[in-house]
């Protein structure tokens, strides 16, 4: 496992993928992996131009390759729902959907929905989104969600009584907990697909420290020290790639660097802390997480 190679993984042509944020960073490295083995993937973007650019990039290495670009904006439940709606009005096949877009210790704003930019962005947009392609996604054979975290999901515990922040803005606080709470989701989601008789799988994934857009918040003087530590994205979109693809998966597992600290390497199971697995605080961040959406699945 220690040396997984994507080269290995047989051809999957006339598949379907969603990647979210596709355009740039670890989304833009998992697409080209799935391009590769002959997925057509939906890049899933908020900024268009880049989208187009990405495209037309993957198309010089890969000129038949099957992409399809939808706009989303995962901040903004509306547009959440406008791409949930076009997507099932394009396909009837959904076999991975890849909860991946992010922003990273941004400045605080509040959404149209009242809700606190990277919390929505991250994790709120993707649960909302998860629950209205769920239909197509049980009803396609051998489909599998991979929700992205990080190691920085150690940086906060959900704020059950101030999930927006509103007490007082901590950008890396709620950085954390945007990434706790894709982390819980994606092992909760794993418990109820289950129980429900789906044999949709719900794993998480983190791609260690990685090289991508996702540090232009950091201050100037720090981010040029990144290449010293950090992964190149396409190494940091392994552990995303084995999560999708590898066939001994089960649907619960947590895939990360095998390396020192989880910091980089190649994909392995890796362990969540006890918060992360407690499973009466992934119950209320869902019940919190569909009142917030108004977008109730599994229940």
């Amino acid at each position: 496992m220690s040396n997984w190679n994507l080269n290995e993984v047989p051809s999957q042509s006339e598949k379907v993928a969603i990647v979210t944020g596709a355009n740039s960073g670890i989304g833009y490295e998992v697409t080209l992996g799935l391009i590769k083995k002959g997925f057509e993937v939906v890049m899933a973007c908020r900024d268009m131009q880049k989208a187009v650019e990405a495209k037309s990039k993957i198309l010089l290495q890969y000129p038949k390759a099957k992409i399809n670009i939808i706009m989303i904006d995962t901040s903004s439940l509306k547009e959440v729902k406008k791409f949930a709606d076009q997507f099932q009005t394009q396909y009837k096949k959904l076999h991975l959907l890849i909860n991946n877009a992010g922003i990273m210790m941004s400045p605080h704003r509040v959404t149209d929905d009242g809700f606190e930019n990277q919390f929505a962005t991250n994790y709120i947009g993707h649960f909302a989104l998860t629950g209205l392609l769920l239909p197509i996604l049980t009803s396609t054979s051998g489909s599998r969600i991979i929700s992205l975290t990080s190691l920085s999901y150690k940086w906060s515990e959900i704020k059950f009584d101030d999930f927006h922040f509103k007490k007082g803005y901590s950008k890396t606080k709620a950085y954390g907990q945007s990434k706790r709470a894709c982390l819980m989701f994606a092992f909760e989601l794993q418990r109820r697909l289950s129980a429900a008789g789906y044999d949709t799988l719900s794993i998480a994934a983190h791609p260690g420290l990685s090289k991508t857009n996702l540090d232009r918040y950091y201050p100037a003087l720090i981010r040029p020290l990144g290449s010293l530590f950090l992964q190149p994205a396409a190494k940091g979109a392994l552990p995303i790639l084995f999560a999708l693809l590898d066939n001994d998966l089960k649907g619960g597992e947590f895939i990360g660097p095998d390396g020192f600290q989880q910091m980089r390497g190649y994909p392995t199971k890796v362990e969540a802390d006890e918060y992360s697995n407690n499973k009466e605080i992934a119950k209320r961040l869902w019940t919190e997480s569909e009142k917030m959406t108004s977008v109730f699945y599994l229940s």
